[in-house]
């Protein structure tokens, strides 16, 4: 019998080498391969076409009812997973430490718990004792959920055995758990994959509800195993800076929904709060009309948010080699933008620093805000306020033309509904009613009319 070869595993993107090496081939990491148990050779004698059970299939349109989604009690947080949870469901929530992931979990599974439904929490990386101070400190103590401190999933899934199937099932964090069927520390990729696959299991036999907190890198991406992604159903991702008080929670996968719904919730004393309006949220501050600041109507999903960009420029000596920093948006795009100024427009960035930023440390990849990224620069450059109560929005090409953009109409009317009284954007986007005038742009020479040149 042939000795089994050593396997070397990514622990960064799941890979396997055989050989040890200091740089991971295919995520370029370094220290990311560890030794795992060299996998299990079958013959092609084997013959699987026998032995198994029958496999049954349904049609497309066999009469029955549909899962019934299960309310979370936090409105932002059923909009996000789009509507609600759904029985038997996989859902991996990931998210920067202390972002809050545990907090709103935590609150959800109370709301839960408190209709009636049985809930667990099932904790690896803190004691029981600690996850019942944060409930006192968030007013959940009186909640019915079941909440032990465990990180083996064979003594998790032996105990859930024992009792009626709960309504929600939450594993904090999938890093920590271990499985004794297979060989590797905690965290490994082998562990997250066969113990993610075991709970995933329990779930679809019993229509339970499983939550899995996953830990992220140091770029933002969940850790462990790319397959993991794809076991489960629900992909999520909660994002916010620490300096700021809101947190959005994204969903990134959905096979139940929506993938571009966002929740927004701020960060309060008693837990996190649900935020009904964002665009108050990310437009306070702003009082007097000021010298590089445009406002933008996004679109998260069905809901429009609107946001501010603000620029800065500054003139340096010649010599000098100016700086572009971007908070916010996309630093790529930013050098086309200024490229396609400079070329189409005549405007000089060369000899000035460029500062971007998205106020609230919201982050935008909606190629629509092209439009009003080119105002905030060129209101900076200028030196002179953009019109007041205005938004912006429109693609900007290398050519220098102003494309259509999506949903333009609903952009418009929640900018109405906020007070705005002038939109600038394509110019085939039809005028949304008498409350709001609008001006169609079809170049970005267009624009420096509208900024610069406009007394």
């Amino acid at each position: 019998m042939a000795k089994p070869k050593k396997r070397y595993v990514c622990q960064a993107c799941g890979s396997v080498s055989h050989r040890w090496q200091g740089q991971c081939p295919d995520c370029a990491e370094w220290n990311t391969l560890a030794e795992e148990a060299p996998a299990t050779v079958f013959s092609l004698k084997h013959d699987l076409s026998s032995g198994g059970r029958a496999v049954e299939f349904v049609d497309l349109d066999k009469p029955g009812e549909l899962p019934t989604r299960q309310a979370t009690g936090l409105a932002e947080f059923d909009r996000a997973l789009g509507g609600g949870l759904v029985p038997g469901s996989a859902i991996l929530m990931g998210g920067d430490p202390g972002i809050g992931k545990s907090t709103l979990l935590l609150q959800a599974a109370a709301k839960i718990a408190r209709e009636g439904h049985g809930v667990v929490y099932v904790s690896g990386e803190e004691a029981a004792g600690q996850v019942r101070m944060r409930a006192a400190r968030l007013g959940l103590s009186d909640a019915p959920v079941k909440l032990a401190s465990a990180t083996g999933v064979r003594d998790i899934l032996t105990t859930l055995g024992t009792m009626s199937p709960p309504r929600l099932l939450v594993i904090d964090s999938i890093q920590t758990m271990h499985s004794d069927t297979i060989e590797g520390a905690p965290g490994t990729v082998s562990q997250v994959r066969g113990c993610a696959f075991e709970l995933i299991r329990y779930a679809k036999e019993t229509g339970t509800a499983v939550v899995l907190v996953g830990h992220v890198t140091k770029d933002g991406t969940i850790a462990g195993p790319r397959v993991l992604e794809h076991m489960v159903d629900v992909v999520m991702s909660f994002e916010g800076e620490r300096s700021h008080q809101y947190r959005i929670l994204r969903a990134l996968k959905n096979r139940f929904g929506a993938v571009d719904e966002i929740g927004v919730f701020a960060m309060a004393g008693e837990g996190l709060e649900e935020v009904a309006n964002p665009s108050m949220l990310f437009l306070s501050g702003r009082d007097e009309p000021m010298a590089g600041s445009a406002v933008f109507p996004a679109m998260e999903g069905t809901r429009p948010v609107l946001v501010e960009i603000q620029a800065l420029i500054v003139r340096l000596q010649s010599g000098a080699t100016p700086r572009r920093a971007v908070v916010g948006w996309d630093s790529g795009r930013l050098a086309m933008l200024l490229a396609v100024l400079e070329s189409r427009c005549g405007l000089n960035f060369s000899s000035a620093e460029v500062y971007l930023n998205v106020a609230g440390g919201y982050r935008l990849s909606d190629p629509a805000a092209d439009l009003a990224v080119a105002a905030a620069l060129m209101s900076a450059l200028a030196d002179r306020a953009l019109p007041d109560r205005s938004v912006w929005m429109g693609e900007v090409s290398l050519a220098g033309e102003i494309r259509a953009v999506a949903h333009g109409g609903l952009r418009l009317r929640e900018a109405a509904k906020l007070g705005f009284s002038k939109g600038f954007g394509p110019a085939d986007v039809k005028q949304p009613g008498k409350e709001l005038d609008y001006c169609g742009l079809k170049q970005l020479a267009n624009l420096v009319d509208q900024v610069i040149t406009t007394e």
